[in-house]
């Protein structure tokens, strides 16, 4: 198998995306997967390696990222050094990069007898989880799109009114502990009125009910982070639309941060195999 790390993709106006490979060199045109993280992640979380060794030994050619403004850098890809790019970071930004990484791909000569453009595929988790659906219903080059612990809805989590709220217009940014890291991520007022100005391009709901592509929800029964009833709302907005509950998973299906085991946990095994199926049909 073909591993290739922190590779970079600059692009003119914005932060670099660092991005990983995993492919079966082979010289056969292998269907594109290319997975995006959630809020507070990163392209090297958990077991995520995991599961794209996955992907590339089901015969896919897939590509893993970080989003330009994650808190990452090019020298330190993990965790969050970069606090003040996260703070710039808003969704416009994520749907904005990961049109970059399409782009990039359909134009790459490096790789051209390894991946089939006429086939690429792209899966979320958590917050990514609305890029994905955003750009699966923006971009006709997409074949499908999967969501893992989606979410479904960016508004809500605004908390519009709330006292929060409030201190977060008044003063200008807020701040977000870190469970892990405990580290104070801030967030500008930008993130807000990035929201506002395209808040329709991005509503979740209206990508979703207009998604033409096959679609995917994965969710766990017992996610704390997002409620299945969000999955359940992704479903009910596109009666095409298939959806997979992972009886007894929490939001990233038993995995944790960092990952020592060369084996995925059963939970998120069942997810890749459902995934896998599903890109197969």
């Amino acid at each position: 198998m073909n591993i290739v790390k922190n590779q970079v993709l600059e692009t003119s106006g914005v932060k670099p995306i660092v991005y990983d490979l995993y492919f079966e060199a082979n010289q056969k045109r292998k269907p594109v997967v290319i997975f995006c993280h959630g809020y507070k992640g990163f392209k090297d979380w958990g077991a995520w390696h995991l599961v794209a060794e996955a992907f590339a030994e089901a015969g896919f050619f897939f590509l893993k990222f970080n989003f330009s403004h994650n808190g990452g850098t090019v020298q330190q890809p993990i965790d969050f050094p970069d606090l003040e790019a996260f703070a710039q970071n808003n969704y416009s930004k994520e749907v904005n990069d990961l049109q970059h990484v399409i782009t990039f791909l359909k134009s790459s000569t490096e790789h051209q007898n390894e991946i089939d453009l006429t086939n690429i595929n792209l899966i979320g988790h958590s917050r990514g989880g609305g890029i994905v659906l955003i750009t699966a219903e923006e971009d006709p080059d997409i074949s499908r799109v999967i969501t893992w612990a989606g979410v479904s809805d960016y508004k809500i989590r605004f908390n519009e009114g709330s006292d929060s709220f409030l201190r977060w217009k008044k003063t200008g940014r807020m701040y977000v502990e870190n469970g892990r890291t405990k580290q104070q991520m801030p967030h500008d007022w930008q993130f807000y009125e990035d929201f506002v100005a395209n808040e329709e391009r991005l509503t979740i709901k209206r990508a979703v009910s207009e998604l033409t592509k096959p679609y995917l929800v994965v969710h766990g029964s017992n996610d704390p982070t997002v409620p299945i009833a969000e999955a359940k709302r992704l479903k009910s907005w596109n009666e095409k639309a298939r959806l997979k509950i992972i009886d007894g998973a929490d939001h990233i299906f038993g995995a944790k941060h960092p990952w020592d085991l060369k084996m995925l946990p059963e939970q998120l095994k069942e997810v890749v195999r459902a995934s896998i199926n599903f890109l197969k049909k």
